[in-house]
């Protein structure tokens, strides 16, 4: 089968060392080194490998492997390929900074359907803040001091600001939310192999079963 992706193009930030650190609400998250440095590319080009790599990573917290082994394989998942982005990805669009609040719809993480835009960003950047203005809809991110991330900055300047903003060095996810990520992943491939597998010799009330898995 043809790659469905060989002609698209995508940008998305990696940086060579990323870091499991505590934050003072005692949650953990999984950031950048302060010294790392960023790599753009296009992760369609790899988007084969990835998938590959997150299902591996799933199944070995599916499959109740010891937590250190679960951490490697995490930190090197997104050393290959960068955090998740979930910031952007939770949000009805990734453009939220262009509104006065953020709007969420039904997801694992947060409960709530919106968020003031500053205790929203204060998910992801736990340790060291951007210094970002918000006004109402509108809202200005000043970056200085340090030339790398202003020249990330400038490469990004047409995507949305959150976007460009997820890129930064101190950007953090949570860590339990991306382990919860990667078992979703792996639940909803395992449970649609054993639907299709199985379809034929399973009853309609546990084919129900299987779908509402999937859903």
């Amino acid at each position: 089968m043809n790659n469905l992706f060989a002609q698209s193009r995508s940008h998305w930030v990696r940086y060579d060392r990323y870091e499991i650190k505590t934050g003072k609400d005692g949650k953990r998250y999984i950031t950048p080194e302060k010294t790392a440095k960023p790599d753009i590319y296009n992760p369609l080009k790899e988007s084969s490998e990835m998938v590959l790599e997150a299902l591996n990573v799933g199944m070995l917290m599916m499959n109740r492997s010891p937590e250190d082994e679960v951490e490697k394989a995490i930190l090197t998942f997104v050393t290959h390929y960068g955090l998740l982005g979930l910031m952007t990805a939770l949000p009805t669009t990734p453009s939220f900074m262009d509104y006065e609040a953020v709007y969420l719809p039904k997801n694992h993480f947060i409960k709530e359907e919106s968020m003031a835009t500053e205790d929203y960003l204060a998910l992801f950047y736990p340790f060291d803040k951007l210094d970002v203005v918000k006004k109402g809809v509108e809202s200005s991110w000043n970056v200085s001091g340090d030339n790398m991330m202003i020249a990330l900055t400038m490469t990004f300047m047409d995507e949305p600001m959150a976007k460009n903003m997820s890129f930064q060095r101190e950007y953090a996810e949570p860590y339990d939310w991306v382990t919860q990520q990667f078992k979703d992943w792996a639940f909803t491939l395992t449970t649609s192999v054993l639907y299709y597998n199985d379809y034929d010799s399973i009853d309609e009330d546990t084919r129900n079963l299987y779908r509402k898995a999937m859903a």
